[in-house]
């Protein structure tokens, strides 16, 4: 990808995220904008959301339903030729984070085997 593309969308991801924050309620669910993929002409863009809380297919429904009302946001925070159309899809790399940390605490409860160092005394 061009720089140019990976600053706009660095700039659509804090844009979005800005606005799925401020004006949509979630109910005890965390939602949150790992990354934005447009188009080399900008006429399209993946957004990828995660959802931590809860089943993500119901925000990812409505993302989608509501993607023009989010695209005219996002349309009068930033200045492009051409706002992309935005495609919500699932991101699944935050709930991957927390179960490999979980898995991680528990092979550090499990029994260590004891240092060489002991072992030859």
């Amino acid at each position: 990808m061009s720089r140019r593309t990976d600053r706009i969308n660095e700039l659509l991801r804090r844009e979005i995220g800005n606005i799925l924050q401020k004006d949509f309620e979630w109910h005890g669910k965390l939602v949150t904008v790992g990354a934005v993929e447009v188009t080399q002409d900008l006429k399209e863009g993946k957004v990828w959301v995660g959802v931590l809380g809860g089943d993500p297919a119901p925000v990812i429904e409505k993302l989608n339903r509501e993607h023009g009302a989010i695209q005219a946001k996002v349309m009068r925070r930033v200045v492009l030729k051409s706002t992309p159309v935005l495609h919500f899809r699932h991101d699944s790399s935050a709930v991957r984070g927390v179960d490999l940390v979980n898995l991680l605490d528990e092979v550090d409860k499990m029994p260590k085997a004891a240092d060489t160092e002991e072992e030859s005394q």
